[in-house]
Protein backbone atom coordinates (compact mmCIF):
# COMPACT_ATOMS: atom_id res chain seq x y z
CA UNK A 1 0.00 0.00 0.00
CA UNK A 2 2.76 2.36 -0.34
CA UNK A 3 3.54 3.39 -4.02
CA UNK A 4 1.37 6.00 -5.89
CA UNK A 5 -0.52 3.61 -7.75
CA UNK A 6 -1.76 1.73 -4.68
CA UNK A 7 -2.64 5.32 -3.31
CA UNK A 8 -4.43 6.17 -6.19
CA UNK A 9 -6.66 2.86 -6.57
CA UNK A 10 -7.13 3.50 -2.79
CA UNK A 11 -9.02 6.49 -3.87
CA UNK A 12 -10.75 5.59 -6.60
CA UNK A 13 -12.10 2.73 -4.85
CA UNK A 14 -13.30 5.23 -2.48
CA UNK A 15 -14.95 7.39 -4.77
CA UNK A 16 -16.66 3.64 -5.77
CA UNK A 17 -18.00 2.57 -2.16
CA UNK A 18 -19.05 6.31 -2.01
CA UNK A 19 -21.52 5.30 -4.78
CA UNK A 20 -22.58 1.87 -2.84
CA UNK A 21 -19.98 -0.71 -4.65
CA UNK A 22 -19.86 -3.29 -1.87
CA UNK A 23 -16.84 -4.98 -4.12
CA UNK A 24 -14.71 -1.35 -3.81
CA UNK A 25 -15.26 -1.70 -0.16
CA UNK A 26 -14.58 -5.04 0.49
CA UNK A 27 -11.13 -4.53 -1.28
CA UNK A 28 -10.41 -1.31 1.01
CA UNK A 29 -11.53 -3.66 4.14
CA UNK A 30 -8.46 -6.16 2.63
CA UNK A 31 -5.92 -3.31 1.57
CA UNK A 32 -6.38 -1.64 5.18
CA UNK A 33 -7.98 -3.67 7.70
CA UNK A 34 -4.19 -4.62 9.36
CA UNK A 35 -3.07 -0.95 9.26
CA UNK A 36 -6.33 0.25 10.77
CA UNK A 37 -5.97 -2.89 13.49
CA UNK A 38 -2.80 -1.40 14.21
CA UNK A 39 -4.12 2.28 14.74
CA UNK A 40 -6.83 0.37 17.25
CA UNK A 41 -4.85 -1.52 19.03
CA UNK A 42 -2.03 1.33 19.89
CA UNK A 43 -5.15 3.55 21.45
CA UNK A 44 -7.39 0.53 22.81
CA UNK A 45 -5.14 -2.06 23.80
CA UNK A 46 -7.63 -4.19 24.68
CA UNK A 47 -8.56 -6.25 21.57
CA UNK A 48 -12.55 -6.37 21.68
CA UNK A 49 -12.28 -2.77 22.09
CA UNK A 50 -9.67 -2.40 19.23
CA UNK A 51 -11.98 -4.66 17.31
CA UNK A 52 -15.48 -2.94 18.00
CA UNK A 53 -13.47 0.16 16.70
CA UNK A 54 -12.10 -0.96 13.93
CA UNK A 55 -15.64 -1.74 12.86
CA UNK A 56 -16.98 1.47 13.81
CA UNK A 57 -14.51 2.62 11.79
CA UNK A 58 -15.43 0.83 8.78
CA UNK A 59 -19.08 1.83 9.22
CA UNK A 60 -18.11 5.18 9.01
CA UNK A 61 -15.76 4.90 5.43
CA UNK A 62 -19.25 3.39 4.24
CA UNK A 63 -21.45 5.92 5.29
CA UNK A 64 -18.63 8.93 4.61
CA UNK A 65 -16.86 7.52 1.45
CA UNK A 66 -18.48 10.80 -0.22
CA UNK A 67 -16.82 13.29 1.97
CA UNK A 68 -12.70 11.99 0.96
CA UNK A 69 -11.01 14.80 -0.93
CA UNK A 70 -7.85 13.63 -2.51
CA UNK A 71 -6.53 17.41 -2.81
CA UNK A 72 -6.88 17.59 0.98
CA UNK A 73 -4.66 14.12 1.41
CA UNK A 74 -4.21 10.81 0.94
CA UNK A 75 -6.64 7.83 0.92
CA UNK A 76 -4.65 6.05 3.44
CA UNK A 77 -4.51 9.29 5.65
CA UNK A 78 -8.04 9.60 5.72
CA UNK A 79 -8.92 6.07 6.27
CA UNK A 80 -6.33 6.45 8.92
CA UNK A 81 -7.41 9.62 10.74
CA UNK A 82 -10.97 8.26 10.53
CA UNK A 83 -10.38 5.57 12.51
CA UNK A 84 -7.72 7.38 14.76
CA UNK A 85 -10.92 9.31 15.52
CA UNK A 86 -13.63 6.54 16.18
CA UNK A 87 -11.11 4.46 18.60
CA UNK A 88 -10.24 7.64 20.47
CA UNK A 89 -14.39 8.17 20.64
CA UNK A 90 -14.40 5.14 22.32
CA UNK A 91 -11.54 5.65 24.54
CA UNK A 92 -13.92 9.00 25.84
CA UNK A 93 -16.63 7.07 26.38
CA UNK A 94 -14.23 5.00 29.15
CA UNK A 95 -13.34 8.50 30.91
CA UNK A 96 -9.45 7.76 29.91
CA UNK A 97 -7.14 9.11 26.91
CA UNK A 98 -3.57 8.31 25.92
CA UNK A 99 -3.20 8.39 22.27
CA UNK A 100 -0.13 8.39 19.76
CA UNK A 101 0.11 10.85 16.88
CA UNK A 102 -1.76 9.80 13.43
CA UNK A 103 1.84 9.89 12.33
CA UNK A 104 3.06 6.97 13.83
CA UNK A 105 0.43 4.90 11.86
CA UNK A 106 3.30 5.25 8.63
CA UNK A 107 5.47 2.97 10.61
CA UNK A 108 2.84 -0.12 11.39
CA UNK A 109 3.84 -2.89 9.55
CA UNK A 110 1.15 -3.98 6.55
CA UNK A 111 1.00 -8.03 6.83
CA UNK A 112 -1.14 -8.24 4.16
CA UNK A 113 0.94 -10.23 0.74
CA UNK A 114 1.66 -7.79 -1.54
CA UNK A 115 0.90 -8.75 -5.16
CA UNK A 116 3.32 -10.92 -6.54
CA UNK A 117 2.81 -13.37 -3.44
CA UNK A 118 -1.20 -12.97 -4.62
CA UNK A 119 -0.34 -14.18 -7.94
CA UNK A 120 1.75 -16.48 -6.67
CA UNK A 121 -0.88 -18.26 -4.58
CA UNK A 122 -3.56 -17.40 -7.02
CA UNK A 123 -1.47 -19.96 -9.52
CA UNK A 124 -0.52 -22.35 -7.41
CA UNK A 125 -4.42 -22.77 -6.27
CA UNK A 126 -5.29 -23.28 -10.47
CA UNK A 127 -2.65 -25.78 -10.15
CA UNK A 128 -3.46 -27.97 -7.42
CA UNK A 129 -7.36 -27.39 -8.78
CA UNK A 130 -5.95 -28.69 -12.10
CA UNK A 131 -4.33 -31.83 -10.83
CA UNK A 132 -7.30 -32.87 -8.44
CA UNK A 133 -8.98 -32.96 -11.86
CA UNK A 134 -6.73 -35.72 -12.85
CA UNK A 135 -7.22 -37.63 -10.00
CA UNK A 136 -10.11 -40.09 -10.00
CA UNK A 137 -13.40 -38.40 -8.97
CA UNK A 138 -13.89 -40.28 -5.80
CA UNK A 139 -10.15 -40.29 -4.55
CA UNK A 140 -10.31 -36.24 -5.46
CA UNK A 141 -13.46 -36.00 -3.09
CA UNK A 142 -11.68 -38.11 -0.29
CA UNK A 143 -8.60 -35.39 -0.70
CA UNK A 144 -10.53 -32.38 -0.77
CA UNK A 145 -12.71 -33.86 2.55
CA UNK A 146 -9.87 -35.34 4.18
CA UNK A 147 -7.66 -32.32 3.69
CA UNK A 148 -9.82 -29.40 2.93
CA UNK A 149 -12.69 -30.22 5.08
CA UNK A 150 -10.58 -31.95 8.23
CA UNK A 151 -12.02 -35.02 7.83
CA UNK A 152 -10.62 -37.96 9.13
CA UNK A 153 -9.79 -41.18 7.69
CA UNK A 154 -11.73 -43.32 10.11
CA UNK A 155 -14.75 -40.80 9.35
CA UNK A 156 -14.26 -41.27 5.67
CA UNK A 157 -13.67 -45.17 6.05
CA UNK A 158 -17.17 -44.80 8.19
CA UNK A 159 -19.12 -42.49 5.52
CA UNK A 160 -18.05 -44.97 2.54
CA UNK A 161 -18.98 -48.01 4.72
CA UNK A 162 -15.10 -49.23 3.35
CA UNK A 163 -12.01 -50.48 5.39
CA UNK A 164 -9.86 -48.22 7.04
CA UNK A 165 -7.07 -49.49 5.57
CA UNK A 166 -8.18 -49.11 2.00
CA UNK A 167 -9.24 -45.46 2.36
CA UNK A 168 -5.39 -44.75 3.49
CA UNK A 169 -4.32 -46.54 0.46
CA UNK A 170 -6.27 -44.36 -2.14
CA UNK A 171 -5.62 -41.18 -0.97
CA UNK A 172 -1.96 -42.35 -0.54
CA UNK A 173 -2.17 -43.07 -3.69
CA UNK A 174 -3.87 -40.15 -4.80
CA UNK A 175 -1.28 -37.68 -2.79
CA UNK A 176 1.58 -39.61 -4.76
CA UNK A 177 -0.35 -38.60 -8.25
CA UNK A 178 -0.85 -35.21 -6.77
CA UNK A 179 3.00 -34.76 -6.36
CA UNK A 180 3.68 -35.91 -9.51
CA UNK A 181 1.56 -33.79 -10.69
CA UNK A 182 2.72 -30.54 -9.18
CA UNK A 183 6.32 -31.03 -9.02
Amino acid sequence: MNSPHDRSDLAAMLGQVSLGDRAAFEEIYRRTSVKLFGVCLRILPVRQEAEEALQEAYISIWHRAASFDASRGSAMTWLITLTRNRAIDRLRARGKITTAPVELAEDIADDTPDASALIEAEQDERRLAHCLATLDKGDAGLIRTAFFQGSTYADLAGRLGAPLGTIKSRIRRALLKLRECLA
